[in-house]
């Protein structure tokens, strides 16, 4: 009897502490979500709490069959990035943000393979417009092009999420990843 007594109370406190664990960790990456929703520079760009995703609205949309990014466009994403990046800088960011997955998405017009390229290739065109400070009010700096590197991927979703218009779907989200509760941040690296 007391051996499973001991057994019950560690395997109770045990199941506390992961409970604990995983509240803290949905509380920390609520805060950071909020911090993005909350900068002035996310008015006009939808930001779903739950899912982690930023829509950059009507804000960065292409072209039919283009990957193009404009100018406007490419100047309204220079100064947006700074929010993820401030969001990452803080204790619970540097905790628990792992990356920023840049997808792309294209409309129904076209084959999936088509799609999928050009649904890449807009992600690409999006990343490549941060580092392209050619006749443009708002550069990176040196070190937050340095951070881009780090936290940004690219990713292409074809036509598999296509909204109601075809100009809504020619679009750019940002999906923002987590770490789960046993993953630990990289050391930093000199490379």
């Amino acid at each position: 009897l007391v051996v499973m007594a001991v057994t019950l109370v560690s395997v109770t406190q045990s199941i506390d502490a992961a409970t604990r664990a995983s509240i803290e960790r949905s509380e920390a990456i609520k805060q950071v979500m909020s911090m993005i929703a909350k900068d002035p520079q996310s008015a006009g760009v939808g930001v779903d709490m739950q899912n982690y995703r930023i829509d950059l609205g009507k804000e960065v949309r292409f072209d039919s069959g283009s990957y193009t990014i404009s100018p406007q466009a490419a100047e309204f994403l220079r100064g947006y990035i700074p929010v993820l990046l401030r969001a990452k800088a803080t204790p619970e960011g540097q905790r628990w943000m792992r990356s920023v997955v840049v997808e792309g998405f294209t409309d129904e017009d076209g084959t999936y393979l088509y799609n999928l390229q050009l649904s890449l290739d807009r992600s690409r065109s999006v990343v490549c417009s941060l580092f392209d400070a050619s006749g443009t009010a708002r550069a990176l700096s040196p070190e937050e092009l340095r951070k881009v590197q780090e936290l940004f991927l690219v990713g292409g979703y074809s036509f598999n999420s296509v909204k109601k218009d075809k100009a809504a779907s020619r679009r750019v989200e940002f999906k923002v990843d987590f770490r789960g509760l046993d993953e630990k941040p990289p050391e930093a690296s000199d490379v």
